[in-house]
């Protein structure tokens, strides 16, 4: 596998057991504080349980793609792929949370891609800007250009050559995508994680303390 990749793969699973880890203990000290005591762990784990319920919530909502295109770096390495477009919809700039407004000031275009690289896997992403630059809207393909270094560094050029957007007309569904969100809900197995976790913590506190 590349290694850009992989060394992404690895940072995500290692924030998923982080997250598993916090919302677990959130979850312990709601429950056991609800059921056993003492108050003040009830007081801590009702807000912070509150808290990670809501993040699941947003993890979950739909979104094809569990990665958000970077920028370029400047002086960086380029180049031009061909790209499948599965979806486009509006986004707030700051939150990436789909609005109703896409002619806002404070909203972008985000894209949900299959980029097919040369000489790399075949890769989904999620590319925001705040225009609709090459027509994405209502076409099914595209040309975007990507940082061979670091995969997920993906931008829409306003004038893509020819030969590439020609290219890019025709290009093949893959049969294997890599970092696509596919199945259950982006923050399911996070939760039930938690919870799993949460429930041995409480068996050991009860059996221990």
């Amino acid at each position: 596998m590349n290694r850009p990749l992989s060394s992404l793969r690895r940072f995500v699973t290692a924030l998923g057991l982080l997250s598993v880890v916090a919302a677990g203990l959130a979850f312990t000290a709601l429950v056991h504080g609800a059921l056993f005591g003492p108050r003040w762990l009830l007081l801590i784990g009702l807000p912070a349980s509150a808290l990670a319920l809501v993040v699941f919530g947003k993890v979950g909502e739909p979104a094809q793609s569990d990665v958000v295109a970077r920028g370029l770096r400047p002086g960086g390495p380029r180049a031009f792929a061909p790209a499948l477009v599965h979806g486009v919809k509006a986004v707030d700039r700051e939150t990436g949370r789909p609005v109703l407004d896409g002619r806002s000031l404070e909203s972008v275009f985000a894209f949900d891609l299959t980029v097919v690289p040369d000489g790399l896997p075949v890769y989904r992403v999620q590319v925001h800007h705040p225009l609709d630059v090459q027509g994405l809207l209502h076409r099914s393909r595209g040309v975007v250009e990507y940082d061979p270094e670091q995969p997920w560094r993906v931008v829409i050029p306003d004038n893509p050559p020819r030969a590439w957007l020609a290219r890019a007309n025709g290009v093949t569904p893959p049969a294997v995508v890599e970092q696509h969100v596919g199945g259950a809900p982006a923050g399911l197995r996070i939760f039930v994680g938690s919870v799993v976790f949460a429930a041995v913590l409480l068996v050991l506190v009860r059996v221990l303390g």
